[in-house]
């Protein structure tokens, strides 16, 4: 039997990256994906690739950080295939490495609003579905940015630790529910999200610089997608509020 047969999985970011590679994975495994991404011809070229390995999906356009976007897209989730099993909040951009001193107002509101504030938006609207069910799992992506102090910027860094606190407190106050919620620490992964950079901070990208030549190994989609599998199956059904480390241990050092 597949490891994810016959669950419901909601995966934002899926257009591309960690997310696309996570909903592929997923579908191969059993699951009704729905694909979400405010880039919404990546989503759908996302679900055609699924589809045309014969497993089940669905793409919905959303804008993360809008409440109305995130509740249409669990709704659409729960009117298609009835109910929602897994939540993976994946979708995220990066900051312009701006320390405390330069980062604008505007800059840190947009971060947060995409990184953190649509987690919350996201848990908040499947708990329901998940009380009622008693079981659900979360899996947020919180980048080695959310355990580390110069993988980013003020603003990336400060969206990332705040999503690892949500992920630990809905995992210990959820726990007797059945519900799960873990997080991913990710290394440097060859995606896209550097387009998501603009107007970058000089000292900033050079203080961050130091630690790079410490990185064993730039990443691949796919192995971030098989610790996400891991912690959306019942194989890991007694890891709850962790967080995990992908990152070929460059956190290590």
């Amino acid at each position: 039997m597949m490891r994810l047969d016959g669950k419901v999985a909601i995966v934002t970011g899926a257009a591309s990256g960690m997310g696309k590679a996570i909903a592929i994975l997923y579908a191969k495994e059993g699951s009704n994906v729905v694909a979400s991404d405010i880039n919404f011809e990546g989503a759908k070229a996302t679900v055609e690739e699924i589809k045309a390995a014969g497993g089940t999906a669905l793409a919905v356009k959303t804008d993360v950080s809008s409440e109305e976007d995130v509740n249409a897209l669990v709704d659409k989730a729960v009117e298609i295939y009835g109910t929602v099993d897994i939540l993976v909040n994946n979708a995220g951009i990066m900051d312009g490495m701006e320390p405390i001193g330069e980062i604008s107002t505007e800059r840190y509101d947009r971060v947060f609003a995409i990184n953190t504030k649509s987690v919350m938006f996201a848990c908040r609207k499947v708990m329901p579905i998940f009380l009622a069910k008693g079981k659900g799992v979360i899996v947020n992506n919180v980048s080695a940015a959310g355990v580390q102090g110069a993988r980013g910027g003020a603003a990336y860094t400060g969206s990332k630790h705040a999503v690892i606190g949500l992920t630990k407190n809905t995992a210990f106050m959820y726990a007797q529910k059945g519900i799960r919620a873990n997080a991913i620490a990710t290394g440097a992964v060859a995606t896209n999200i550097g387009t998501t950079m603009t107007n970058m901070s000089k000292l900033g990208a050079e203080r961050q610089a130091l630690g790079m030549p410490l990185n064993p190994r730039i990443g691949q989609p796919i192995d971030i997608a098989k610790v996400a599998l891991f912690l959306a199956s019942e194989e890991s059904n007694f890891v709850n509020g962790a967080v995990i480390a992908a990152d070929a241990g460059w956190s290590a050092y």
